[in-house]
């Protein structure tokens, strides 16, 4: 066999290894979904049985789930303070990188020193300080309670001031020529330049605030102030025999379809901005 031949046949091996290895992992990465969409589908007689297929498969869960749980207004819940908090959020840490990354002023590389070291402290530390305050204003059981702590992040701000240093100069002293002020900048110029960054940023900021369990157990008590993930940890039972697992994986499928959505819509930006800034599944 001539050696070019020998080159290909090893490539096209060495590419259907790969792709092999890609779909196994797929597969095993999909299978506990997989799995939670099953059982949702279960009855409760069989929801101990090990079929992957349920049979007979019904969407009783579903509807059991709604009328025993306001899950409407938990969902409106989880949406409002997820979108407010991420919208405030980027837009806080944007303004701040572009602060950090191009305008000059004294101190600024020891402030956002100082900033970045917010990172290293556990978030455990700071929840009792914050719940102090937010129960000093009198903001337990209230909206502003929920939101207020996600509209700040250093490492948004250290992200975004990134993907901001690595714009020419040129560009801002072209923008500065025609006459723009720092807010034309930022909003005109920076802003555009850095999208694939900025959806990156708001698909991992979305999460986080969507699946916050810790805080919203300490300010949210009341019910109509609930959560998603509040509500899903209410239908765990402390006894786990007594726990109706068809309800469980129902209100994890209900919490889980958003963040899907929000990937599907965002994945190409993803992939781009998680190229971009360096950051590796």
């Amino acid at each position: 066999m001539p050696v070019r031949s020998k080159y290909q046949l090893g490539r096209l091996l060495l590419s259907g290894l790969q792709y092999t290895v890609l779909i196994l992992m797929t597969l095993v990465m999909l299978i506990p979904f997989a799995w939670m969409f099953s059982t949702s589908l279960k009855t409760g007689e069989y929801i101990l049985r090990t079929d992957f297929i349920p049979n007979p498969a019904s969407l009783d869960s579903y509807r059991r789930l709604f009328e025993i749980m306001p899950m409407g207004r938990m969902v409106l819940n989880s949406v409002f303070i997820t979108v407010v908090g991420t919208v405030g959020q980027i837009l806080f840490a944007a303004m701040s990188a572009y602060a950090f990354a191009r305008m000059k002023w004294r101190g600024r590389n020891t402030v956002f020193t100082l900033y970045l070291a917010t990172m290293m402290i556990p978030y455990q530390v700071v929840v009792i300080p914050q719940f102090i305050m937010v129960s000093k204003l009198g903001w337990v059981n209230s909206y502003p309670a929920l939101i207020a702590p996600s509209l700040f992040s250093a490492f948004a701000t250290f992200l975004l001031r990134q993907a901001f240093l690595t714009i020419p100069n040129e560009l801002e002293e072209a923008a500065v020529m025609d006459g723009a002020n720092h807010l034309t900048i930022f909003w005109r110029v920076m802003l555009p330049l850095v999208k694939p960054v900025l959806a990156t940023l708001t698909v991992f900021t979305f999460m986080s605030i969507w699946n916050a369990y810790l805080w919203p157990l300490f300010v949210a008590r009341k019910q109509e102030f609930m959560t998603l993930p509040l509500g899903l940890a209410t239908l765990q039972g402390s006894n786990e025999s007594l726990t109706e697992w068809n309800l469980v994986m129902a209100g994890a499928v209900v919490t889980v379809l958003p963040i899907l959505v929000i990937y599907l819509f965002a994945q190409e930006w993803f992939v781009q901005g998680a190229v971009i800034s360096g950051i590796k599944g």
